[in-house]
């Protein structure tokens, strides 16, 4: 082989790989993607994102698996960040005789929580949670197969079904305990869907995005 000037040998150590760094590199990404997908929707009024919403609902309620599903995990927004809104689907499942979980955190202390989805019966059965956000009173974790369809909230979503969230970890550490079978479809602004995200080792694809302009199921990685 030609060796141009410059051009490191195959044992070269500046070809050694790093998991660590990788991590930390892909971590500050990450934190950048946050910072702007916050600004961009701050950006926003509260009138468009609500219309953005409601087109949302809209896609949902027309996904074979949300008809198909005999149980949904929702989640409640924390509207003063501008999440999107599902709200009228709790209405809908309950008047279809189907089943509404709700995601809660419980603190365990030393930064800890356990996380999970508990099933409700009214909404009358949320409370707040030390995160910000609307949670189950009942706080007993779904098993897997309760569960049909998680409808997940994202900063940041790109179309292999990547997401980013605000950084906790819950849905990247809890879809697991109900997926498989569940199916996980992202919900997020058509505005917060990226060509690529950077994605670390724990981050878990889920099955579809859906925006106020676009339903995209992901399509499942090929056997190697």
């Amino acid at each position: 082989m030609i060796k141009r000037p410059g051009m490191p040998h195959v044992d070269d150590p500046r070809l050694s790989f790093d998991p660590a760094q990788l991590d930390a590199t892909i971590a500050r990404a990450k934190i950048q993607i946050r910072k702007r997908m916050k600004a961009l929707r701050a950006g926003h009024g509260g009138r468009a994102l609500a219309e953005r919403s409601r087109k949302i609902v809209e896609r949902v309620l027309s996904l074979p698996e949300f008809d198909a599903a005999g149980s949904v995990a929702l989640f409640w927004p924390m509207v003063e960040r501008g999440e999107v809104d599902l709200r009228p689907l709790d209405a809908v499942l309950r008047e279809r005789g189907k089943q509404v979980f709700y995601p809660f955190m419980r603190p365990l202390g030393e930064g800890r929580f356990q996380t999970g989805f508990a099933v409700t019966h009214t909404l009358d059965e949320l409370v707040p949670s030390t995160q910000g956000f609307l949670q189950p009173s009942s706080q007993s974790s779904a098993r897997p197969g309760a569960i049909d369809l998680v409808l997940v909230p994202a900063l940041a979503a790109d179309a292999r079904g990547h997401r980013i969230g605000y950084g906790a970890g819950y849905y990247d550490s809890t879809l697991g305990d109900v997926r498989p079978p569940a199916k996980a479809w992202i919900v997020a602004y058509h505005f917060q869907l990226m060509a690529e995200l950077p994605v670390e080792r724990h981050d878990q694809a889920c099955d579809g995005i859906i925006t106020d302009d676009v339903t995209l199921p992901v399509d499942p990685p090929s056997a190697a």
